[in-house]
């Protein structure tokens, strides 16, 4: 059966946005009809509208940790956002609704049920965000990317592109690797200012003739910080604010020093790459050091705080580690990945739709 509609609901940042865009593709392939339901003026309304899907906008935004004056207009803000999405599901008409997080999901997904689409939710951390604590009761399927998160859900990992999930092993490819390490430092779609002042400065304690060459992505706003944090340094890399084919990057690198949102864990996991993970030290919940753990507990990665993480420390790490220590690292990721997730959510949408 085709012609049929999804309304895909997913923001905020590129941990809920990519999944989202790796299920919208599939539902597309099989025949389906994607709109995206986002907030205006966000990095979903860039990153989606050019992937060929249309894009309805709703104003609401995230309310944790948020100061009292946004607190207090919650209630406004959320009837409006209840009031828009209701809307967009009367115009769109969807015969599913998926959503992949973000506090966009709830507007949308409680107006959804409202009137009786079906909903189809994906929590991709291994601590679930508010939207989807709520929604999960009243979702008809529950899908999480990391085990014992959500009550009654299925674990089947994150949704993830061909791209991560068909490179080589690790053993192959860091055979015939010689010379200083690759490094790549991942500070996801919103940057890393932590990583962006110690990475140049531990590659500065590093002699020259063994310093790992490094491939630093700093997230948009950061690029020109990062450059003068590198020339300050007198240290070489090259620098970006966005890398155009992450999996290739995982599977080039040597080692991974990154954040740990969820997408950027179960990425390298299905790449079989070696990661030391520095959590970001404000997310709700603490959700990233929980994240690092899958992997770091199965011995897939190195976990350091962003508070005990020095340039003596990092320089320390990258100097007494070598390519085979790396390599059985990265080898103990890969048993971690779970790559059925897009195929799970795509059969839910079709058997809610029979």
């Amino acid at each position: 059966m085709t012609g049929r509609t999804a309304l895909v609901m997913a923001g905020g940042t590129g941990g809920h946005i990519f999944p989202g865009l790796a299920v919208a593709e599939a539902l597309r392939e099989r025949g389906w009809k994607v709109h995206w339901l986002g907030a205006p003026g966000s990095m979903e309304e860039k990153l989606v509208p050019p992937r060929g899907f249309a894009f309805e906008p709703v104003q609401f935004g995230g309310v944790r940790g948020k100061g009292p004056l946004t607190l207090f207009l919650l209630p406004l803000k959320l009837l409006r956002a209840f009031w828009q999405s209701l809307g967009v599901v009367r115009r769109v008409k969807p015969d599913v609704l998926v959503g992949l997080g973000g506090y966009i999901t709830f507007p949308g997904g409680m107006m959804g049920v409202l009137v009786g689409k079906p909903l189809v939710l994906h929590e991709q951390n291994s601590v679930a965000g508010l939207a989807n604590k709520v929604l999960a009761g009243v979702a008809d399927r529950v899908f999480t990317a990391f085990p014992n998160v959500l009550k009654k859900a299925q674990w089947v990992g994150n949704p993830l592109r061909a791209a991560f999930t068909s490179k080589a092993e690790p053993a192959e490819r860091f055979a015939g690797r010689t010379g200083p390490l690759k490094l790549l430092v991942v500070g996801g779609s919103l940057g890393a200012r932590g990583l962006n002042t110690v990475v140049p400065q531990a590659l500065a304690r590093i002699e020259p003739a063994v310093r790992p060459q490094v491939l630093h992505q700093s997230g948009v706003k950061q690029i020109d910080e990062l450059r003068a944090n590198y020339e300050a340094a007198g240290v070489e890399g090259e620098l970006t604010p966005f890398i155009e084919d992450t999996a290739q990057a995982y599977a080039d690198a040597d080692m991974i020093v990154a954040r740990a949102g969820a997408s950027t864990v179960t990425e390298i996991a299905a790449v079989g790459a070696a990661a030391l993970f520095v959590p970001f030290p404000s997310a709700v919940d603490d959700h990233q050091t929980t994240n690092a753990r899958f992997l770091v507990d199965a011995g897939g990665g190195w976990l350091v705080q962003q508070a005990d993480l020095t340039p003596e420390l990092l320089a320390d790490l990258l100097q007494k580690t070598g390519r085979d220590a790396l390599i059985e690292k990265a080898a103990k990721a890969k048993t971690m990945q779970k790559t059925e997730a897009v195929e799970a959510v795509v059969r839910a949408c079709e058997e809610l739709t029979k």
